[in-house]
């Protein structure tokens, strides 16, 4: 039995309502699919833009904590420097105080004379030549010729041997010095110094550490303890 032109035109709009479906259908899921990957693709690049910046902003924060700690760091090393100084400046004015006072050594005559008399000694012993010349200030000079006698038999004592000593009477100690005395031997090549001043700064060497611990106390840092 023949179609009727109406029961074709029935079939063709059955076949085109069927595709249709199925073409919208199908959009919807290439749609649902399309959103679904945008947003998986969108979350991916979120997060790797994310994990960026917390990567920028925990280098930065590093950088400014170490940049805290150099500076920390510096600032305790000038504090600690401008303590050492203030510290060394006190010892050194210590020691000039003790410089001052070394004049007055001298006008104790009795005593003076048998500072010089030691000094010479000790002078000629750490020499140990037969002719020495020695250098005085030039106001010891009647105190010094007065105790030749008693240091050449006071060296002989000590060492058994006699030595000749000859009074610089051209070149004197510098006018500011304190006193004591310089010797010289092989004809000016060996020199020993027996100043106060050269005393006392050898002294001073020694003593700074016990001069530090009675002026500061005890340093904590210091392990040995001579």
């Amino acid at each position: 039995m023949a179609l009727s032109d109406a029961d074709v035109q029935k079939q063709i709009n059955h076949m085109m309502a069927f595709i249709e479906q199925e073409a919208n259908e199908k959009a919807e899921e290439i749609d649902a699919k399309a959103e679904e990957e945008f947003n998986i693709e969108k979350g991916r690049l979120v997060q790797q833009q994310r994990l960026k910046i917390m990567e920028y902003y925990e280098k930065k924060e590093k950088q400014v904590e170490l940049q805290k700690k150099i500076q920390s760091s510096n600032m305790l090393n000038q504090a600690r420097l401008k303590v050492l100084k203030v510290r060394e400046d006190h010892v050194r004015n210590v020691l000039d105080e003790a410089r001052k006072r070394l004049g007055e050594v001298t006008r104790d005559i009795s005593r003076y004379r048998e500072i010089l008399k030691l000094l010479i000694v000790q002078g000629l012993c750490q020499l140990t030549e037969n002719h020495v010349t020695i250098r005085v200030r030039q106001v010891d000079l009647p105190l010094v010729e007065s105790l030749l006698d008693s240091v050449q038999n006071a060296y002989k004592q000590i060492t058994k041997k006699d030595v000749t000593i000859k009074v610089d009477q051209d070149n004197f100690l510098p006018s500011d010095s304190c006193g004591g005395v310089d010797l010289f031997a092989a004809k000016g090549r060996i020199k020993v110094s027996n100043t106060l001043e050269t005393r006392l700064e050898l002294i001073a060497q020694q003593l700074i550490p016990d001069i530090r611990s009675a002026l500061f106390g005890c340093n904590p840092n210091r392990k040995f303890i001579d």
